[in-house]
Protein backbone atom coordinates (compact mmCIF):
# COMPACT_ATOMS: atom_id res chain seq x y z
CA UNK A 1 0.00 0.00 0.00
CA UNK A 2 1.31 3.42 -0.93
CA UNK A 3 0.93 6.31 1.56
CA UNK A 4 0.82 10.02 0.72
CA UNK A 5 1.59 12.58 3.45
CA UNK A 6 -1.19 15.15 3.82
CA UNK A 7 -0.21 16.93 7.07
CA UNK A 8 2.75 16.99 9.43
CA UNK A 9 2.48 18.30 12.98
CA UNK A 10 4.22 18.08 16.34
CA UNK A 11 2.13 15.11 17.56
CA UNK A 12 0.91 13.31 14.41
CA UNK A 13 1.89 13.00 10.75
CA UNK A 14 -1.19 12.23 8.57
CA UNK A 15 -1.32 10.09 5.44
CA UNK A 16 -3.87 8.85 2.92
CA UNK A 17 -3.48 5.49 1.26
CA UNK A 18 -4.03 4.04 -2.19
CA UNK A 19 -6.70 1.40 -1.55
CA UNK A 20 -6.85 0.30 -5.19
CA UNK A 21 -3.84 -1.95 -4.77
CA UNK A 22 -4.32 -5.52 -3.63
CA UNK A 23 -1.82 -7.33 -1.46
CA UNK A 24 -2.95 -10.78 -0.51
CA UNK A 25 -0.63 -12.44 1.97
CA UNK A 26 -0.74 -16.07 3.11
CA UNK A 27 -2.47 -16.66 6.44
CA UNK A 28 -1.52 -19.69 8.50
CA UNK A 29 -4.31 -22.27 8.41
CA UNK A 30 -3.99 -22.82 12.15
CA UNK A 31 -4.00 -20.44 15.09
CA UNK A 32 -0.73 -19.49 16.77
CA UNK A 33 -0.72 -20.16 20.50
CA UNK A 34 0.45 -17.42 22.83
CA UNK A 35 0.41 -19.91 25.70
CA UNK A 36 1.56 -23.49 25.48
CA UNK A 37 2.77 -24.69 22.06
CA UNK A 38 0.22 -26.53 19.95
CA UNK A 39 0.64 -28.74 16.91
CA UNK A 40 0.93 -26.61 13.78
CA UNK A 41 -0.05 -27.41 10.21
CA UNK A 42 2.68 -27.42 7.61
CA UNK A 43 0.59 -25.56 5.06
CA UNK A 44 -0.82 -22.15 4.27
CA UNK A 45 -4.25 -22.23 2.71
CA UNK A 46 -5.92 -18.84 3.19
CA UNK A 47 -5.02 -15.42 1.80
CA UNK A 48 -5.56 -12.19 3.71
CA UNK A 49 -5.70 -8.67 2.26
CA UNK A 50 -5.03 -6.13 5.02
CA UNK A 51 -6.84 -3.39 3.05
CA UNK A 52 -10.03 -5.43 3.26
CA UNK A 53 -9.43 -6.65 6.83
CA UNK A 54 -8.52 -3.30 8.43
CA UNK A 55 -10.27 -0.67 6.30
CA UNK A 56 -14.07 -0.59 6.61
CA UNK A 57 -14.65 2.91 5.18
CA UNK A 58 -11.89 3.63 2.60
CA UNK A 59 -13.07 7.18 1.78
CA UNK A 60 -13.11 8.09 5.49
CA UNK A 61 -9.90 6.32 6.55
CA UNK A 62 -6.55 7.97 7.17
CA UNK A 63 -3.28 7.00 8.78
CA UNK A 64 -1.21 8.91 11.31
CA UNK A 65 2.30 8.27 12.62
CA UNK A 66 2.52 8.99 16.38
CA UNK A 67 5.01 11.40 17.90
CA UNK A 68 5.28 11.61 21.69
CA UNK A 69 4.44 9.47 24.71
CA UNK A 70 1.11 10.66 26.13
CA UNK A 71 -0.63 7.36 25.24
CA UNK A 72 2.03 4.76 26.08
CA UNK A 73 -0.08 3.04 28.75
CA UNK A 74 -2.77 2.45 26.09
CA UNK A 75 -0.18 0.67 23.93
CA UNK A 76 0.38 3.65 21.62
CA UNK A 77 4.05 4.54 21.34
CA UNK A 78 6.26 6.89 19.34
CA UNK A 79 6.39 5.76 15.71
CA UNK A 80 3.21 3.66 15.83
CA UNK A 81 0.84 3.86 12.88
CA UNK A 82 -2.79 4.65 13.68
CA UNK A 83 -5.61 3.68 11.34
CA UNK A 84 -8.20 6.42 11.84
CA UNK A 85 -11.79 6.01 10.68
CA UNK A 86 -13.72 9.28 10.42
CA UNK A 87 -16.98 7.37 9.82
CA UNK A 88 -16.99 5.86 13.33
CA UNK A 89 -19.05 7.61 16.00
CA UNK A 90 -17.18 9.15 18.96
CA UNK A 91 -18.17 7.60 22.28
CA UNK A 92 -17.02 7.49 25.88
CA UNK A 93 -13.82 5.46 26.15
CA UNK A 94 -12.91 5.61 22.47
CA UNK A 95 -9.38 6.58 21.45
CA UNK A 96 -9.76 9.56 19.16
CA UNK A 97 -7.68 11.89 17.06
CA UNK A 98 -8.88 15.36 17.97
CA UNK A 99 -8.20 18.84 16.66
CA UNK A 100 -7.74 21.09 19.69
CA UNK A 101 -6.87 24.78 19.44
CA UNK A 102 -4.95 24.44 16.19
CA UNK A 103 -3.16 21.17 16.96
CA UNK A 104 -3.95 17.48 16.51
CA UNK A 105 -3.72 15.12 19.47
CA UNK A 106 -4.61 11.51 20.20
CA UNK A 107 -6.38 10.83 23.52
CA UNK A 108 -9.13 8.71 25.07
CA UNK A 109 -12.54 10.43 25.19
CA UNK A 110 -14.11 10.65 28.65
CA UNK A 111 -17.66 11.92 29.00
CA UNK A 112 -18.28 13.09 32.59
CA UNK A 113 -21.13 14.92 34.32
CA UNK A 114 -19.18 18.17 34.12
CA UNK A 115 -18.19 17.82 30.44
CA UNK A 116 -15.85 16.15 27.97
CA UNK A 117 -12.26 15.32 28.81
CA UNK A 118 -9.34 14.16 26.68
CA UNK A 119 -7.54 11.58 28.78
CA UNK A 120 -3.87 10.73 28.30
CA UNK A 121 -2.59 7.25 29.06
CA UNK A 122 0.58 8.34 30.81
CA UNK A 123 0.74 9.65 34.40
CA UNK A 124 3.14 12.42 33.28
CA UNK A 125 0.30 14.13 31.38
CA UNK A 126 -2.86 15.74 32.74
CA UNK A 127 -6.41 15.32 31.39
CA UNK A 128 -7.67 18.16 29.20
CA UNK A 129 -11.18 19.47 29.89
CA UNK A 130 -12.89 20.74 26.75
CA UNK A 131 -14.64 24.09 27.27
CA UNK A 132 -16.57 26.52 25.10
CA UNK A 133 -13.34 28.51 24.77
CA UNK A 134 -11.63 25.65 22.89
CA UNK A 135 -11.58 25.24 19.13
CA UNK A 136 -12.36 21.51 19.25
CA UNK A 137 -13.31 18.71 16.87
CA UNK A 138 -13.21 14.93 17.14
CA UNK A 139 -11.47 14.32 13.80
CA UNK A 140 -11.68 10.53 13.79
CA UNK A 141 -11.65 7.37 15.88
CA UNK A 142 -8.63 5.08 16.10
CA UNK A 143 -9.75 1.77 14.61
CA UNK A 144 -6.37 -0.03 14.78
CA UNK A 145 -2.86 0.54 16.07
CA UNK A 146 0.09 -0.96 14.21
CA UNK A 147 3.47 -1.13 15.88
CA UNK A 148 6.65 -3.08 15.67
CA UNK A 149 7.40 -5.35 18.61
CA UNK A 150 9.58 -3.63 21.17
CA UNK A 151 12.69 -5.73 21.76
Amino acid sequence: MRLSRIHSGPVLDFFTADFTTKLELPLAGTEVSAGFPSPAGDYLEISLDLNIELIKHPAATFYARVKGSSMIDAGIEEGDLLIIDKALEPKDGAIAVCFLDGEFTVKRLAVREDGLYLMPANAEFKPIKITDDNDFLVWGIVAYIIHKPRL
